[in-house]
């Protein structure tokens, strides 16, 4: 068997803060995180590429949760790609990692040879936050805009958030000498400082939807721009990382910005399903409907989207009786 060499910085998002600028960011490098998202699903190129996108931008933006914390993101469409959901859980203790994890629901007979995200057609993007028992979750809606799931992520933190944000992603597959074919991906999310009285510009000059830059004026604004001009230089293997440190990418980058790191955040692949969380969301479905997950042999069938586990249970653990809900 052949074994993949770790590096340091896989599966890690590093928090910084460009001082001379009030923008703060995170630096993402991910690669045996995406391998157990997607070894557990055969999706075609196009939905692949799709889903590590949403994986990055979902362990960019989810690093701010707080421990115990749960952020979800999801595409909904009407194209052939029709939703792509991701967790994220913040860890249970501080020093431990967080948990990721993603699928797509796509017809596999309207999928096409063009661009990944003209898979998606007409949907919306939601970012969701729970915050546990006793709480409202949050959540937040933008519709598709852009070319890409980023552009439309960028658009959704101005328009709901109020907040001017710039993602750089890169990822794919990676074939080192010696080594199996794996995934990688990286990425760097800017996000300009909130102020107490946040200045916005009227969006409707922009053309419809609110940009970063209508919410910027004066020295926030070449700020902003200057930080983004320097964030275009980025190269694709410098994102995906494999000989570049985080640290030393943002030195590269925004020596001049003076930036500060903080402790980065480790992350692996994890799902929480459980037999017992299965049987709470059959809960649920009506008798009828469970006998269309009944097997010829009297059990109940379910299978996670997520991971793939597959559970089969007695139709007693649900409280249902195989014969009467087969009769209903």
């Amino acid at each position: 068997m052949t074994l993949v060499h770790k590096i340091a910085w896989d599966d890690t998002v590093l928090p910084f803060q460009l001082d001379a600028s009030d923008i703060r960011g995170r630096v993402a490098r991910l690669d045996g995180v995406l391998d157990g998202i997607l070894d557990q699903h055969d999706y075609p190129p196009q939905v692949e590429a799709l889903v590590a996108e949403m994986a990055v931008l979902t362990a960019l933006i989810g690093q701010t949760v707080k421990t115990r914390w749960k952020l979800s993101m999801q595409v909904q469409t009407k194209g052939a790609v029709r939703m792509i959901a991701t967790d994220y859980y913040g860890p249970d203790d501080e020093g431990q990692p967080a948990r990721i994890r993603a699928y797509a629901s796509y017809d596999a007979d309207r999928i096409t040879d063009a661009d990944p995200f003209e898979q998606l057609g007409e949907g919306y993007i939601a970012i969701m936050i729970d915050q546990g028992k006793g709480m409202t979750p949050y959540q937040g809606i933008a519709a598709l805009d852009g070319k890409s799931i980023t552009e439309s992520a960028q658009a959704y933190f101005a328009q709901s958030e109020q907040l001017p944000t710039r993602f750089s992603l890169s990822f794919g597959r990676s074939t080192e000498a010696g080594q199996p074919e794996t995934w990688r991906a990286g990425g760097v999310m800017l996000q300009h400082m909130p102020k107490a009285s946040p200045y916005a510009k009227d969006a409707e000059g922009s053309g419809g939807s609110l940009q970063a830059e209508d919410l910027l004026d004066g020295d926030a604004s070449e700020n902003w721009n200057r930080a983004n001009i320097l964030l275009d230089t980025v190269e694709e293997i410098e994102l995906i990382g494999p000989m570049v440190p985080p640290s030393d990418l943002l030195v590269r980058l925004f020596s001049e910005e003076k930036p500060r790191v903080y402790e980065a955040q480790p992350i692996k692949f994890g799902c929480t399903c459980s037999e017992d969380r299965v049987r709470q969301s059959l809960s649920i479905y009506s008798a009828r409907d469970i006998a269309t997950m009944t097997t010829d042999e009297g059990r109940v069938t379910a299978d996670c989207q997520f991971c793939g586990a597959h559970y089969d249970l007695d139709p007693a653990s649900v409280g249902l009786e195989v014969e009467k809900a087969k009769s209903e």
